[in-house]
């Protein structure tokens, strides 16, 4: 069974929708400050989830059976589609993986639904800084889907930011045990405005540590990690070209794998 629910500020459902696999809900309202969504259903679940109907379906998973969304208001609707959360009528989907899905190789990083701050829901990034706080420049964008990377600053070209710091870190939690075979690095290529790194590490939960090297490039760079199981995956230890801007950034952070057998 899965459940959803619209909440506002003063905890009061204004919508709700249930079906034994596949839910969906349709509500009339303009979103204001501290609406929240609700889904619900069996603990060590894996969902694909639809949040508006600006944003892709994606993967999350939901250890303790609840996903808790709050709606992107102010600031936060920068790093997200123009209109995204406007008007009157809004869908929110949510729907069971099959075995199939959960056992097929892909980016176990993706989630367009991933907020700033503690989640209950996964994949879930964050990092010890994002530049100057911006929603636009937020560790969840890089999990985003999208690898837009000729500029930056608003939608589509969001990006991490590190604020110039040489000790910047951006995690992947993936909320439970996962088999990854490989990375990849999407820098943003905003050239000359943007700088990029040459060289940083990939550690894991396992206590791994992966070294790589990267290049002056808008493509896409492939780290290869063998078929480990690991829980989390942190990049860390950027050191940043010679280049004259201050400012190396991420695009995207993908990560290929696969559920546990079950």
């Amino acid at each position: 069974m899965i459940q959803i629910r619209v909440w506002n500020g003063q905890n009061m459902i204004l919508g709700e929708a249930q079906h034994d696999d596949t839910a969906f809900l349709c509500i009339d309202r303009v979103w204001e400050p501290k609406d929240r969504i609700e889904i619900v259903t069996s603990p060590h679940s894996s969902l694909m989830v639809r949040m508006d109907v600006s944003l892709p379906e994606g993967e999350v998973y939901l250890p303790d059976g609840k996903m808790t969304w709050t709606v992107p208001t102010g600031e936060h609707r920068l790093a997200y589609a123009p209109g995204a959360f406007e008007g009157i009528r809004h869908i929110v989907t949510a729907r069971i993986m099959t075995p199939g899905e959960r056992n097929t190789c892909r980016d176990l990083a993706r989630n367009p639904a991933d907020l700033r701050g503690n989640t209950d829901f996964y994949p879930h990034c964050t990092a010890n800084v994002e530049t100057r706080n911006e929603s636009v420049f937020a560790a969840r964008n890089v999990v985003d889907g999208l690898r837009f990377n000729s500029s930056h600053g608003a939608w589509p070209y969001e990006s991490w930011g590190i604020g110039a710091r040489t000790d910047a870190w951006c995690k992947i939690d993936f909320g439970r045990e996962v088999i990854i075979s490989r990375a990849a690095l999407t820098l943003r290529a905003d050239f000359p405005h943007d700088a990029y790194w040459i060289s940083g590490h990939l550690t894991d939960s396992n206590g791994d540590d992966v070294p790589f090297e990267l290049q002056k490039t808008p493509e896409r760079q492939w780290i290869e990690l063998g078929n480990r199981q690991v829980r989390w995956l942190r990049l860390e230890r950027l050191i940043k070209s010679e280049d004259p801007s201050a400012f190396p950034s991420l695009r995207a952070l993908e990560v290929m794998g696969h559920d546990m057998p079950e």
